[in-house]
């Protein structure tokens, strides 16, 4: 805003030494003074009440609420969220966004999160939950807007939910992730401690390797292709629970023998898997601590 202060209304050249002045001119500017300092004053206290301060000013409690009010074209830096720690909580748990959208809690029972003052309707909202399960009786009821309407979709394959309750297979610490557009109606959800247990669309996994003979065949990497120029062989050795591993052969010079460790088509110890022709592929997960063949094309299992 234009200020309202004036400095060109006082007459600085009034009165003049020496002579009579007309009173008139003292009554002018002493007005013209005045009506700066109320000028000045209501700017001051306009800008105390509507700016942003790096701490309080004197005899004031700091109080930058910009009450929804837009920041444009920004550069942050070094910025951090407000962390709401409920500590030990059970029943109901508030989750209140103008408090902050970051909470923590640890389960002393079974919760049910309540969200409330959720910014409205075309504005993105979200809400991350950290919560650590003392016991794995304990669960976590989300409120019904998660996963209605076009959020559907993003609890599917959520670890351990059904009916918008989650049951915990294991104590620990888990984060979610809670956001919304509508005004809270329809909630999003995406967990960010474990990878979800089923998915609606194709999955591509983590890639391939060329194995070579002698070669350890990686874990990291989903599918192991060979070509050989003799008889050949390799190994697989113990992997994760849930872990899938896919072998194919791609050119035959000559048989690939792989041995895998912990093999669940054996009681105990190594199983040999025989590739013998070019387009056999076998496809193993590893379950309960063993590798098990989930899906072979041709390649003998002994």
């Amino acid at each position: 805003m234009a200020s309202s202060i004036n400095p060109n209304n006082i007459d600085t050249t009034y009165p003049v030494a020496g002579q009579d002045n007309d009173s008139q001119g003292f009554r002018d500017n002493f007005t013209n003074i005045k009506s700066n300092f109320e000028f000045a004053e209501t700017e001051i206290d306009d800008l105390q009440a509507k700016g942003i301060f790096k701490s309080a000013l004197t005899g004031t409690t700091l109080d930058n609420d910009m009450a929804g009010a837009v920041i444009k074209n920004t550069k942050t830096q070094a910025y951090r969220a407000t962390r709401v720690a409920l500590g030990a909580v059970t029943g109901s748990t508030a989750i209140d966004y103008s408090a902050g959208n970051w909470y923590s809690v640890t389960t002393s029972g079974s919760i049910t999160l309540a969200f409330s003052n959720i910014p409205s309707a075309g504005n993105q909202a979200y809400i991350t939950v950290t919560v650590t399960v003392a016991n794995v009786a304990h669960t976590m009821t989300l409120p019904s807007a998660v996963g209605n309407g076009a959020s559907a979709k993003s609890v599917v394959g959520i670890q351990g939910i059904a009916s918008n309750v989650i049951t915990f297979a294991e104590t620990g610490t888990y984060e979610f992730q809670f956001h919304t557009d509508d005004g809270g109606t329809s909630i999003f959800l995406s967990e960010l401690t474990r990878p979800r247990d089923s998915f609606t669309n194709p999955i591509k996994l983590t890639g391939s390797e060329d194995l070579a003979d002698a070669g350890a065949a990686s874990l990291t990497k989903t599918a192991s292709y060979f070509t050989t120029a003799a008889a050949e062989t390799a190994t697989l050795a113990a992997g994760v629970e849930g872990q899938v591993k896919v072998f194919a052969f791609v050119s035959d010079g000559g048989d690939m023998v792989i041995t895998v460790t912990n093999a669940g088509w054996k009681a105990s110890g190594t199983g040999i898997i025989t590739f013998a022709n070019i387009g056999e592929a076998a496809t193993l997960m590893y379950i309960n601590s063993k590798w098990y063949c989930i899906g072979n094309n041709g390649a003998a299992f002994a």
